[in-house]
C-alpha cells in the first residue's frame, strides 16, 4: 500500500464505501417473511372460512323466517323487515370480528395498525354526513323553509315534516316521504309556496278561443274562485290575460291567481275551481280554442282578377 498514491488511496475507500452501502441496501429491500408468518395464523384463517359459511347459513335461516313472518303477518311486514335488518347487521359485524381475531395475531402494534385504519376508514366514509350535519344546523338557523312549508325540490313537491342535523323529510302529494341530505338543500334551488303561513298562492290556467268574450271569460274564472269554499278571501283574486300560440292555433291564456286557506286543501281548490269554471264556460257558451277559418276581402285592384286585353290593329 506504500507505493500507492494519495489520490488513489481516497478513490480506493470511496469504493469500499459505495460497495458496502449496495450491500447494506440490497439486504434492507428483501423483505421478511417471516415477519409477515409471525403475524398471520394459518390455521386461524381456514377456520375463518368456517365461520364465513356459517355466517351465510344464519343469513339464510334470517331471510327464510323474515319472509314466512311477513306472509304470516302482513299488518306487521315493516316491523319484521326492520328487525331483520338489525339482525343482518349484527352478523356481518360479528362474524367479521371473530374472523380478524382468528387470523390475525393481535398485540399492540397490530392494535395502532387497525385504529388507524379504522379511523382513516370512518373519517372518509363519514365526511358526507359531516357536511350534511353543518348544512343542517346552517339549515336550522338561516330557514331557507319550515316544517309545514310546501316546498318544490330537484323535482319534487310536498310539505316539509321534519328538518333533522343529516337530512329533511318531505312527504310528497302522492303520500311517499322523500329524505334530502341536507348538504344537497344548501346547493340546490328550493321553492316554498306559503313559507310558514297556512295560505298560499295556487295559480290556475285557462284558455279560450281568440273569437270568445274575454272578459266574461275572466269574470266568470274570478267568480268561482271567489265562490269556493277554499278560498282565502283576505287576498285578491287577479285574473290575467295574453294572447298565446297553443299548438297550431292562437287562443287566450287567462291565469288566475287566487291563494287557497290552508296548503293542504291546494289540490281540492284546484279541483273544485276548475270544476265551476267549465260549468260556467257551458252555461255561457265560451268555447276553448279552435282554429279559425277567415275570409280574406281585398280590395286592392292589384290582387282583382287577370284581365286580357286585345293588342291594337297595326296599320300595314
Amino acid at each position: 500500500m506504500r507505493f500507492l498514491r494519495p489520490r488513489a488511496l481516497v478513490a480506493l475507500a470511496a469504493l469500499l464505501v459505495v460497495f458496502s452501502g449496495a450491500r447494506t441496501a440490497h439486504a434492507e429491500d428483501v423483505p421478511d417473511i417471516s415477519k409477515l408468518a409471525g403475524f398471520v395464523r394459518l390455521g386461524g384463517a381456514l377456520f375463518s372460512l368456517l365461520v364465513i359459511g356459517v355466517g351465510m347459513v344464519v343469513l339464510r335461516i334470517i331471510e327464510t323466517i323474515a319472509t314466512r313472518l311477513g306472509a304470516r303477518f302482513a299488518n306487521r311486514r315493516p316491523t319484521i323487515q326492520k328487525y331483520e335488518s338489525v339482525a343482518r347487521f349484527v352478523v356481518y359485524i360479528g362474524t367479521g370480528s371473530v374472523c380478524v381475531g382468528l387470523t390475525f395475531r393481535i398485540d399492540s402494534t397490530t392494535l395502532t395498525v387497525i385504529g388507524g385504519t379504522l379511523a382513516f376508514a370512518v373519517g372518509f366514509a363519514m365526511r358526507d354526513l359531516v357536511a350534511s350535519f353543518i348544512a343542517g344546523i346552517t339549515i336550522i338557523f338561516d330557514r331557507p323553509f319550515q316544517v309545514g312549508d310546501r316546498v318544490a325540490f330537484a323535482g319534487e313537491y310536498g310539505d316539509i315534516i321534519k328538518i333533522g342535523l343529516r337530512s329533511v323529510r318531505m312527504n310528497t302529494l302522492d303520500h311517499n316521504i322523500i329524505t334530502i341530505p341536507n348538504s344537497k338543500v344548501l346547493t340546490d334551488v328550493t321553492s316554498s309556496g306559503n313559507w310558514g303561513a297556512l295560505e298560499m298562492q295556487t295559480p290556475f290556467d285557462f284558455y279560450v278561443g281568440l273569437d270568445q268574450d274575454v272578459e266574461l271569460a275572466a269574470d266568470l274564472i274570478r267568480e268561482a274562485c271567489l265562490t269556493s269554499p277554499y278560498v282565502f278571501l283576505e287576498r285578491p283574486v287577479p285574473v290575467l290575460a295574453k294572447q298565446v300560440i297553443l299548438g297550431d292555433y292562437g287562443a287566450m291564456h287567462l291565469k288566475a291567481r287566487p291563494y287557497v286557506f290552508d296548503c293542504k286543501y291546494e289540490k281540492p281548490f284546484e279541483t273544485d275551481v276548475h270544476i265551476r269554471v267549465r260549468k260556467a264556460f257551458r252555461e255561457h257558451n265560451i268555447l276553448p280554442p279552435a282554429v279559425l277559418h277567415r275570409t280574406l276581402q281585398v280590395n286592392d285592384p292589384a290582387f282583382s282578377a287577370p284581365r286580357t286585353r286585345t293588342p291594337p290593329d297595326l296599320d300595314v
